[in-house]
């Protein structure tokens, strides 16, 4: 058993990291948003949570993966805000369902449809998953400042993978394609698995958090009749776009704190 004065997954103590973390989901993609840091330094990893250090603007700052879907991404951002973390960005990839998002386009999620479970461990499901407006207002700057093709809106946020691209084998496959409906009716930009639990988490614990994803793929264009567009894989801008932000947000924080 760790020592209790280190948190139990992401096994990083108070002291050892700043208040500014980038939440991917992948823990091989840590190291590739490290180098965007100064000094960045491999801190730990511990089952998916992958932790490197470094500094922006002289702000010590960290990356932290979190794995997939909500459960282990509500249990990163429980440890990191216990060890002092107050602003989190998630940098990751999405599926595009609003027909205006083509793949290699980023989404800046100001909102996520809480279609998972463990959001409603935080809050009763009338309770709404929203950005913190500081965030999106920095990732939409960043955007525009790298000249990205992005939109911003809601995401909708599943559990399972392949519920959403193999719900017609699924026994509530009448269920699952309902609300696919109702998603594309409502204007919903895009589908990925954690924005919607961290959002919530966010409001439960009195911390901030945005999402910024890389479009991969976009089936309801291709249902439409716009085959062959490539795949994209390489989360670069989005990376890039979170590592902006947190300038954006780190010289705002210090003004602020200064007046």
């Amino acid at each position: 058993m760790r020592s209790m004065e280190r948190q139990y997954h992401i096994d990083i103590a108070k002291g050892e990291i700043g208040k500014y973390c980038i939440l991917p989901g992948d823990p091989g993609r840590c190291e590739s948003i490290a180098r965007c840091f100064d000094e960045p330094a491999h801190l730990t990893q511990n089952r998916e949570f992958n932790t490197w250090t470094g500094y922006l603007d002289g702000e010590p700052v960290c990356v932290t993966s979190t794995g997939i879907g909500g459960p282990s991404a509500s249990i990163a951002m429980e440890e990191l805000a216990a060890v002092g973390v107050t602003t989190f960005i998630r940098v990751g990839t999405c599926g595009g369902i609003h027909l205006d998002v083509h793949p290699g386009d980023l989404v800046i999620a100001s909102a996520a449809v809480r279609h998972e479970g463990t959001s409603r461990e935080y809050a009763p499901i009338e309770f709404p998953a929203v950005s913190n407006f500081d965030i999106t207002l920095a990732l939409r700057e960043s955007a525009i400042a790298l000249g990205l093709p992005f939109h911003i809106g809601v995401a909708q946020c599943k559990d399972s993978f392949y519920g959403q691209h193999s719900p017609e084998r699924m026994p509530v496959s009448d269920e699952l394609l309902s609300k696919w409906e109702s998603w594309k009716r409502l204007g919903v930009l895009c589908s990925e698995m954690e924005s919607a639990a961290l959002f919530t988490c966010a409001a439960a614990l009195g911390v901030r958090c945005g999402s910024v994803f890389l479009t991969v793929w976009n089936q309801e264009r291709e249902k439409a009749g716009f085959t062959g567009e490539p795949e994209f894989h390489d989360t670069t801008p989005a990376i890039q776009t979170a590592v902006n932000a947190l300038r954006i947000l780190i010289s705002r924080d210090r003004r602020q704190n200064n007046e």
